[in-house]
């Protein structure tokens, strides 16, 4: 794997690269999220049983797998800038394939939206660990709440767009191609605003070694991410099912869903700020953990309305602040920006080929047992698994200390 560093951009405006980071987050949910309170809608129309509608939300993440390690190898040949617009034409062309109301469209539109979020999903950390090497945390804050704030909003107004005279299920998802119309134009125009080829430079490093994979902290950080996207795609997937199997209506379920997310953003935006300015973070990751695990708890004994909106809150809050946090680390638990693209690449394809299970095995345990205790007793295995992996990674450390203590090692 090879990484790659820019040389800074003559009169680049921060502003603008700012503006274009948050543009290319706002296309790397909505297209997901927007599936979740429409999967009944959508498995009935074309006849889908729960295990095949839960493969909607996990495609994506298997894609996320793949793309992660190539990602920054198209950055590096291409230009980040080049990359980020392909990705938004890829995006844009699965999310209009996706609407086509037939199976092969709706998952190969689907796989496609996968490929274009993930490529953007594994560069923008790149670039703001490049263009931003002291404000990593903040950055990571910003982009993360724009991506948690749109998102919400795609769960909150799916099925209200649906419902509207003409639109449907198909319309409601193909209007999520709108902000990746935004993301093409806007890095069309930060590419034409390079005077020439030699304004961004590549430079190639060798990283021909394994290191990466023999670091424990790496593992760590790499399933701590898998495990709270694992949660995090799940409650996308089957939190709308669940709440109006509870006796929810579909508008109340899908807007639920919306509000978890919303009460997710401050968390968000504060928990990588607040992180910064300890040295260890072990403790700030349990107990966010914790108060997702206490959530999924309240889903699983609790069914009245009080019960559902103080678990679907705790959920929102924990799963909120748990994924800015696993972005967090990619940074904080690097030396250097080599090793910052090569644990990010290590964690996304391990983290996401890990949490692409999490919809498909939730719906296929529906599916045999015809109720989710068995299914939410799962997220709560899960969750403590990711309260250990998190602990770890949150170890006052990086990757460094240990690539020096093998290099010791070996010299022993």
């Amino acid at each position: 794997m090879s990484m790659y560093q820019y040389e800074d951009l003559k009169g680049y405006n921060q502003l603008l690269l700012i503006t274009g980071i948050v543009v290319i987050a706002f296309n790397l949910r909505p297209a997901i999220t927007s599936v979740g309170p429409l999967v009944g809608v959508i498995g009935d129309e074309l006849g889908l049983a729960n295990w095949s509608v839960g493969i909607l939300t996990s495609l994506p993440l298997v894609a996320f797998a793949v793309m992660s390690p190539v990602a920054p190898k198209l950055g590096l040949r291409y230009t980040n800038e080049i990359v980020l617009i392909w990705s938004m034409i890829v995006l844009l062309a699965g999310i209009l394939i996706r609407s086509v109301p037939f199976v092969v469209s709706l998952f190969s539109g689907t796989l496609m939206i996968g490929i274009g979020v993930a490529v953007s999903n594994v560069l923008l950390p790149g670039v703001i660990k490049e263009r931003f090497p002291n404000r990593v945390t903040l950055m990571t804050s910003v982009y993360a709440t724009a991506m948690g704030l749109v998102a919400a909003l795609a769960s909150g107004i799916s099925v209200p767009l649906a419902n509207m005279a003409g639109f449907g299920w198909e319309l409601s998802l193909a209007f999520w191609g709108l902000p990746a119309v935004a993301g093409i134009v806007i890095w069309v125009y930060f590419v034409k605003q390079r005077r020439s080829a030699d304004e961004v430079r590549v430079k190639y490093v060798a990283a021909s070694d394994v290191r990466m994979w023999k670091s424990r902290l790496a593992w760590e950080v790499a399933i701590f991410l898998g495990l709270q996207a694992f949660l995090y795609y799940v409650i996308i997937a089957w939190l709308p099912q669940i709440l109006q199997d509870y006796g929810t209506s579909k508008e109340m379920a899908g807007w639920l869903l919306s509000y978890s997310q919303f009460i997710g953003l401050p968390i968000g935006f504060l928990l990588p700020v607040i992180a910064g300015k300890f040295k260890s973070q072990s403790m700030l990751t349990v107990g966010t953990c914790l108060l997702a695990m206490i959530g999924t708890l309240g889903l699983l004994f609790g069914k009245s309305s009080f019960t559902m909106l103080a678990s679907v809150t705790l959920i929102g809050v924990g799963s909120g602040g748990l994924f800015p946090l696993a972005l967090a680390f990619l940074g904080m638990r690097a030396s250097n920006a080599r090793q910052a693209a090569e644990l990010s690449g290590m964690a996304q394809a391990l983290g996401y080929f890990l949490a692409a299970i999490g919809p498909i095995l939730i719906g296929y345990l529906n599916d045999i047992t015809q109720g989710w205790q068995l299914p939410l007793i799962t997220l709560l295995i899960v969750s403590a698994l990711m309260t250990i992996a998190g602990f770890g990674a949150g170890r006052n450390r990086t990757v460094g200390d240990e690539y020096a203590a093998m290099d010791e090692g070996s010299t022993d």
